[in-house]
Order: C-alpha cells, then structure tokens, then sequence
C-alpha cells in the first residue's frame, strides 16, 4: 500500500493510538505508534515522518522535551496533544516550537484534517510568479520555504514561516489575531489567540539580528508587517 505521508504518533493511551492509526490509514496516512517518550527519537531517526504528534504527559522524556530535541533535528512539524484547559502547557508547547495544539479529548477526525491542513503548507511551491519577497536584508523564498537573513538561511517551524509569509505578501496592513488564524491555520481554529502572540514572539527573536522590527504590534488590533520607510516616506 502506498501512502501520501508518514505520521509518528507518541501517546501511552493505546486507544488513542489505535484510533488515530485507524482514521489516519483510512485517508492515506502511515501512523506509526510510540508508548513511551524515551523510543521516540530513534523512531524519528529510523522512519523520518512527516509530521509528529505528541502527548505532553509520557513515560520516560516528556513531549515539551521531545518537542525540543526534535526542533534541533529537522524542521519536522508537530502538533502537540495537551489535557484540555491546560493553557500552561499549550503556551509552553507552542514556545518549545510546536506547530500546532490539539486538546483532549479530541475528535480524530478534526485531528487528521488538521494533519492535512498542515501537510498542505509545508510542501514547496511550483509556481513561477511571487516566488520570492525580498526586503532589506531579508528573503522569504516560496518555491523552497527558506528564510534568508544577509543571505544567511535560518531555521524557522512550518508555522513561522507560513506566518512571516503572509505577513510580508501584505506588507502594512494590520492584521487581528483571528484574521491570522483564519488565514495561516487555515480551518476553524478554536484555540487561544495567544498561538499567534507566542509564535510572532519567535519569528522576533530569529529576525533580532536585523536593523528593522518587521514585526510590529499595533495595540488593540494586532500585527503587521513594516518594511523600512522609503526617503520621504512616512510610516503608519
């Protein structure tokens, strides 16, 4: 059987493994299992997946550990799995590098199109126009995904980039954070609007070595995307 991708699930609740492998499979996906945090990174290593997903609570390493020591590795991107209400541990999720966040219980079905939906932004794109916004110092290439800083790439998560982009193709226009959610999540997102603040919080700190703040707050709306005034050029 030939399958569109290839998931590692880490979870201790054999049910959830079970029901997430059998609705997974069902729409094309390869779901491999893992029970205990401390195998996790050598399943990553031996079935290099393309997406991860990972409960919080395990035996051995925790997932805000695993989710770490994943972000040195790859750009792989994760959907952490949190206790529902626990907006510590989705906030700190999110910091560690997590793309995405589901609570329990969840419905599998929503799980997978959010696999999906993920999936679809991090392959790269084949187009021939727009392939590339270029800023001061700054490059955010399409066809590749790649964010280039003084023609340096650094890393950025699946979500950081898709973030930065859509910001940067829409520069000065204010954006909310439902607006960003709609946009870059791309489906009915019901989380904390707080994944937006902790994610622009990460694309300031890997963008710090730049002599512009691209990304501006603007207090009550949300952000924006502000490239360097031109002479005589005012920003608003």
């Amino acid at each position: 059987m030939s399958y569109c991708g290839k998931v590692l699930l880490v979870d201790d609740d054999q049910n959830v493994l079970e029901l997430v492998k059998l609705y997974g499979e069902r729409e094309g996906f390869k779901v491999i299992g893992v029970s205990n945090g401390d195998l996790v990174l050598a399943a990553f290593d031996r079935e290099n997946p393309d997406v991860v997903i990972l409960d919080i609570m395990l035996p051995g390493q925790d997932g805000l550990t695993i989710c770490r020591n994943l972000r040195s590795i790859r750009m792989v991107p994760i959907i952490m799995l949190t206790a529902k209400g626990e907006e510590a541990d989705r906030v700190l999720g999110l910091e560690m590098g997590a793309d995405d966040y589901v609570a329990k219980p969840f419905s599998p079905r929503e799980l997978v199109a959010r696999i999906k939906a993920l999936l679809r932004r991090t392959q790269p794109v084949d187009t021939a126009t727009n392939w590339k916004l270029k800023y001061p110092g700054l490059e955010i290439l399409a066809d590749s995904r790649t964010v280039l800083i003084e023609d340096q790439q650094i890393e950025v998560t699946p979500r950081e980039y898709d973030l930065l982009y859509y910001l940067a193709q829409n520069p000065r226009r204010v954006f909310s954070r439902e607006d960003l959610l709609a946009a870059v999540w791309g489906y009915d997102f019901f989380g904390d609007e707080r994944t937006i603040d902790v994610h622009i919080r990460r694309l300031r700190t890997k963008l710090a070595p730049l002599p512009f703040e691209y990304l501006t707050t603007v207090w009550g709306v949300g952000y924006q995307f502000t490239p360097p005034a031109k002479r005589g050029e005012t920003v608003s």
